[in-house]
């Protein structure tokens, strides 16, 4: 079974987010399915369709949050070096060609949000970062072609999902 290394933040928004579905989101469905069941014939019944659908989403949104769940490990990042980027490491980066900086955090596939600045650790940027450290250039092979890095600084801010 794959493992999948997450912040406890992270743990925490999935865990949440299936509570919601578990306790909320599904019983407030099986009502509305239930009332639109009552309304007549189901084969031109709009409501009692869409219910069914949105049931079937719902309970399929459970089953992949609870295998994730179950292949949660928590990794702390505070209690890692990072003088290496590793799992949680915040890197600055500039682009060799274009001087344009970024700044990423390296983090669990769920907690992943490249709008945010947030990189999932199997990403292709994430997988050539591993391990390089401050002043390192890399060469790293992206879906828009192979760009090169400097490494400007590495290391642990806290990790905040929104």
């Amino acid at each position: 079974m794959d493992k999948e290394p997450m912040t406890i933040a992270g743990y925490n928004k999935i865990t949440s987010e299936l509570e919601f579905l578990k306790k909320t989101e599904r019983p407030e469905t099986v009502i509305a399915l239930d009332e639109a069941r009552q309304l007549g014939d189901l084969k031109e019944n709009a409501e009692y369709h869409s219910a069914k659908e949105k049931l079937g989403l719902i309970d399929s949104q459970i089953a992949e949050l609870n295998t994730v769940i179950s292949k949660a490990v928590i990794i702390d990042p505070s209690t890692l070096p990072h003088d290496k980027v590793s799992f949680g490491s915040t890197v600055s980066l500039v682009d060799t060609d274009s001087d344009e900086e970024f700044t990423y955090t390296i983090v669990g596939g769920v907690e992943s949000n490249a709008e945010k600045g947030m990189i999932s650790f199997n990403s292709p940027l994430a997988k050539q970062l591993m391990g390089k450290e401050e002043g390192d250039e890399i060469r790293a092979t992206l879906p828009g072609g192979v760009r090169t890095f400097e490494v400007l600084n590495v290391c642990y801010k806290e990790i905040e999902l929104s």
